[in-house]
């Protein structure tokens, strides 16, 4: 019985283990606020809707490409047309999971447009034609940035 005993612990101890690290995201799992779905669009219009506003608070649908750091919430969302949205919550202690990759997410917050400095460069004092002129590489396919408020897991 005393040999029993540990054995039967030990057996418990991995089964919920076990359970724990294969658990699917049920549809409707929230990580921070939760999103407002009646003002929701979908990720590939965020653009065309944003048209010469630099930002905007909304929330979009769309599918998730993959999660690039779990801590803080940094991911990266499909916008259509080989278009990605770079997106992070605005609580850096908000954790999302690695299994969200493929997962299609309501998220809510502020979404900003990137833009090259040589479009802002009359700014700075430097002309179009100014011997300062310095070119910054973008990747045209991340042209929207968003800060996530609130994130629900749809499909």
């Amino acid at each position: 019985m005393k040999k029993l005993m540990p054995f039967i612990i030990l057996v418990l101890f991995s089964v919920v283990v076990q359970a724990q690290k294969h658990t699917p995201l049920p549809h409707g799992m929230v990580y921070g606020q939760k999103p407002d779905t009646m003002v929701m669009m979908q990720a590939s219009k965020l653009e065309d809707f944003m048209g010469k506003k630099t930002r905007i608070t909304t929330a979009i649908e769309g599918k998730v490409i993959s999660v690039t750091q779990e801590k803080g919430g940094w991911f990266e969302m499909d916008a259509g047309n080989g278009r990605i949205i770079s997106a992070h919550f605005y609580n850096a202690g908000i954790s999302i999971p690695k299994a969200l990759a493929g997962r299609t997410v309501i998220i809510s917050g502020i979404a900003a447009k990137q833009f090259i400095a040589d479009d802002m460069q009359h700014l700075a004092g430097d002309t179009v034609t100014g011997k300062k002129q310095h070119k910054v590489k973008t990747d045209p396919k991340r042209v929207v940035t968003f800060e996530v408020k609130g994130l629900m897991v749809d499909k």
